[in-house]
């Protein structure tokens, strides 16, 4: 299609985004709204999310409220009261966090806990609303850029000639080994073991309407309700080996493992994991922090999402880093007098510090939560003590 043509200020020559997930559905939806022309291809033939739950700041529902999509996400979110730290051992009551009115009237937006799906169907629909263009069964394999723009090639041979490539393939990506040649995410020797229980199914005491989190030496469990507190979604993590087939998201995982890596903890952690009768296993995997603009964007092409920045899960973020990228995004491709590789350099710029602190926080936090010895107890006691404030995150949640 050549160089981009503007509208309003917006390029209206079409941009192309790899991957259907929650990062390239976020982008598509944010673009569309900037009136930029795009198409995503999504690989698997049939637009489904898998897993289980996720966390939204007021960082990222903020932005979906922006969007229009503050309603809908009240139709299927949960928004939690407080969120609960426990002594994965002991079962002792380390700190809480308000959320509820206290992150509205702090952040200007609340704090939700969602099932992946349900996001994933919100954006789906919120997009194609927009305008945005969605071809299924068509994986993005490589591109060539020049001076008119980019050819996009197609796993299928086909070539599609288009203004600029968001790669938001996940964290396997290919279109960034294209980019950057760096090689694979790294495993972080955490194994994630994730379940979905309906409510109704698990007695009284075992329910939930808050976020708990249980910190031991070398783990640690969180659980919080979905699907508009119909069900309670459940994330144990453990140290251990890398399994095979680790390059995939999820495998079999199964109970008796779990608890043997998980040791002598409290009966009421422990009575809920032994509750759970179907696990599902995920290897975790990151990269080292980013460092430089040029990890996001080079030319025509950008990363977004776990392409560029896979983190681990103890912040809670990274469905939150997708959505301020997509943001960023639309906002660059609008601006005026600049050509498409410069708003893209932008966008890169805007973006790829926030980014490395929400990834070296999230490493952090999960020695944190996984401490032992003296550090543990250092942990506990600095919660006890002053456990909203340090739980509390305004640097990530008001941006």
């Amino acid at each position: 299609m050549g160089e981009r043509k503007r509208h309003n200020g917006a390029m209206t020559g079409e941009l192309f985004i790899a991957g259907g997930g929650i990062g390239g559905l976020a982008a598509a939806l944010a673009c569309a709204r900037q009136g930029v022309p795009v198409t995503v291809a999504e690989q698997a033939a049939v637009l489904s999310e898998v897993g289980a739950g996720v966390q939204l700041g007021p960082n990222a529902t903020r932005r979906l409220q922006a969007w229009g999509l503050g309603e809908a996400l009240a139709q299927v979110a949960f928004f939690p009261m407080r969120l609960q730290s426990f002594d994965a051992h002991s079962g002792a009551l380390l700190g809480t966090l308000p959320l509820g009115e206290r992150a509205i009237a702090q952040y200007g937006a609340p704090y939700a806990t969602i099932h992946r799906a349900d996001l994933h169907g919100l954006l789906h629909r919120a997009a194609l609303a927009a305008g945005a263009q969605l071809r299924l069964g068509q994986a993005v394999t490589h591109w060539h850029e020049h001076a008119q723009g980019l050819d996009v090639g197609l796993a299928n041979g086909e070539r599609i000639a288009v203004v600029a490539l968001v790669a938001a393939d996940g964290v396997w990506s290919p279109l960034r080994q294209q980019l950057l040649a760096d090689g694979p995410a790294r495993f972080s020797g955490h194994l994630a073991y994730r379940a979905l229980v309906p409510q109704a199914d698990w007695p009284a005491h075992l329910r939930s309407d808050q976020v708990s989190v249980w910190m031991g030496p070398r783990l640690h469990v969180v659980h919080y309700p979905v699907q508009a507190g119909r069900a309670l979604n459940l994330v144990a993590i453990v140290h251990g080996e890398r399994p095979e087939q680790a390059n995939s998201w999820d495998h079999a995982g199964h109970r008796q493992a779990l608890l043997s890596a998980m040791g002598a903890v409290a009966p009421a952690l422990r009575e809920r994991l032994e509750a759970v009768s179907e696990w599902r296993l995920w290897a975790l995997h990151d990269r080292a922090p980013m460092s430089h603009a040029s990890q996001m964007a080079q030319g025509r092409v950008a990363l977004l999402g776990d392409a560029a920045h896979p983190m681990r899960p103890y912040l809670a973020q990274g469905a939150g880093m997708a959505i301020e990228d997509a943001e960023a995004l639309a906002q660059c491709l609008s601006l005026s007098g600049a050509t498409v590789p410069e708003q893209l350099q932008r966008y890169a710029e805007q973006r790829w510090a926030r980014n490395a602190q929400v990834q070296a926080r999230a490493i952090r936090n999960g020695q944190i939560f996984h401490a032992q010895g003296v550090v543990a107890l250092g942990r506990n006691v600095a919660l006890r003590l002053m456990g909203e404030r340090l739980m509390d995150q305004p640097w990530l949640y008001s941006a």
